[in-house]
């Protein structure tokens, strides 16, 4: 049986380089589409383009406008393929306008030196069932972003105050994260699950929707079965904007992506 994932982000072939797409209004947040769903559809024409080097390693996106629920298309164009990556350009256009432009360098991750040296720490998250789960988060976030529901989620209860008006000020969100429905996430899933958690800036007092702007993924191994490890920090809130760092973790205690995104600070 298919995942919700695979049917919302299915992809016909219309031409050399070009897919059609239907994006699926569970996916809303405030008002526009969730962009980590934007990328992971993006992602899934780049690996058509490059059959030979599924995976993507290195994904930096730049959004231009909210994109809707409805038809829209990706094009794609292979810059370079040689050796063991390959560097592709994409773009997802909608009602003749281009929303989301991303330069991606894929390879294949079963392929690559297993080797691993690290200094990053795995977050400390508490045992499942001490984690709340997503589904009580405050009604007015859970009707402004349905995408919600495409995932369960259970968060660590020291970043969860602002849901009761008394947020940390550390600017820090961690959780436990899976799918809605069961299924693993993939190499190209993990595009994704970088943008799935509330922004950040929640846990600082600043709720409300926060449009990315630019949001580059590195994506460093192939996630093992189970529960992935998600966390989101920011340090910096300046001229309107804050910076979201994340990494996720796989069952198997491994960094298998990070990632860095730009956008607007939220208003009330």
């Amino acid at each position: 049986m298919a995942s919700e994932w695979d049917a919302h982000t299915a992809l016909a072939a219309e031409g050399p380089g070009l897919h059609g797409a239907e994006l699926d209004r569970g996916w809303m947040v405030g008002g526009g589409v969730n962009g980590g769903y934007l990328l992971g559809i993006l992602g899934k024409a780049v690996a058509r383009a490059v059959p030979a080097k599924p995976h993507p390693l290195a994904v930096s996106a730049h959004y231009l406008s909210a994109s809707r629920p409805g038809p829209a298309q990706v094009c794609t164009r292979v810059l370079r393929e040689g050796g063991s990556v390959a560097t592709v350009s994409a773009e997802l256009q909608q009602e003749g306008g281009t929303r989301l432009t991303a330069l991606a360098t894929y390879g294949d991750l079963g392929a690559m030196p297993d080797d691993v040296a690290t200094t990053a720490e795995e977050p400390d998250l508490p045992p499942l069932e001490d984690c709340v789960p997503g589904s009580m988060a405050p009604e007015e976030v859970l009707r402004t972003a349905p995408l919600m529901q495409r995932f369960d989620m259970r968060f660590d209860p020291a970043c969860v105050g602002w849901t009761t008006g008394r947020p940390s000020g550390r600017g820090h969100i961690r959780a436990w994260f899976r799918l809605a429905d069961g299924h693993e996430v993939d190499p190209v899933g993990l595009l994704m699950v970088c943008d799935a958690l509330p922004p950040v800036t929640f846990d600082l007092g600043r709720p409300g929707w926060a449009p990315t702007l630019e949001l580059t993924v590195h994506v460093r191994a192939v996630p093992a079965p189970g529960w992935l490890r998600v966390s989101h920090r920011t340090r910096n809130v300046a001229g309107g904007m804050f910076e979201e760092d994340c990494e996720v973790w796989d069952a198997a205690g491994r960094l298998v992506a990070q990632s860095r995104q730009l956008a607007m600070q939220p208003r009330a």
